[in-house]
């Protein structure tokens, strides 16, 4: 069984892919934190943005992979002679509490190039064509590897700085300007890091400023 909070199609908003088209299927739950308000002083991380909490309209509950796969193809458009590769992101929430190899085989029939979008402290399935792990401090890895790993700056704790993540075996690194109210001075100082650390690149969440899902 999987359960998903939404489903949609849309551009990918932030990280190396910014502005490449893709599905989001947001798995619901996650290991760092409830979801809940009430809960947030206590979560390990403690800024999340997301609701991934249940199931929303354009959600459901999959008793089956190619079930979840097909729901997640039928949003992919199909007309036109220029339709790209197929991308899904899997994400949450933390989806690797769900996402398994029977639907990423599942999604790889559907011709879907899979990507996952993790805190990183579970293991990944095997087939997985783009692994994106964004660090949490206390929160203790389990992957060292991948393609990305995009790291919310500024965190205060002393085992979320960049440099404890940089020795990682990962190809890109993204810094990513914490949201809220200290918005502004945090891209000021994410982009201050990049220009003086130029292993890092600057990542923006391209979807909040264009108003995107």
């Amino acid at each position: 069984m999987y359960t998903v909070k939404e489903i949609f199609y849309t551009l990918q908003g932030e990280g190396f892919h910014t502005g490449r088209p893709a599905v989001f299927c947001r798995f619901s739950g996650c290991n760092l934190w409830t979801g809940r308000e009430a809960d947030r002083h206590k979560a390990v991380c403690k800024f999340c943005d997301t609701d991934f909490v249940g199931v929303g309209p354009d959600g459901g509950k999959f008793s089956a992979a190619r079930e979840l796969a097909t729901r997640v193809a039928a949003l992919w458009p199909t007309s036109g002679a220029e339709l790209g590769i197929p991308y899904v992101v899997c994400t949450g929430g933390e989806p690797l509490l769900q996402l398994d190899e029977p639907l990423v085989d599942a999604f790889h029939e559907q011709r879907f190039e899979v990507a996952v979008e993790t805190n990183g402290t579970q293991r990944a399935p095997d087939g997985l064509d783009w692994i994106c792990v964004s660090p949490k401090a206390s929160a203790p890895l389990q992957l060292f590897s991948g393609d990305e790993l995009k790291l919310v700056y500024p965190q205060v704790e002393p085992e979320a700085q960049p440099e404890c993540f940089e020795h990682l075996a990962f190809r890109h690194f993204s810094l990513q300007p914490m949201d809220g109210p200290q918005l502004s001075e945090n891209v000021r100082r994410t982009v201050d890091y990049c220009l003086t650390h130029p292993k890092w690149r600057l990542s923006l969440q391209m979807h909040k400023q264009l108003g995107l899902r």
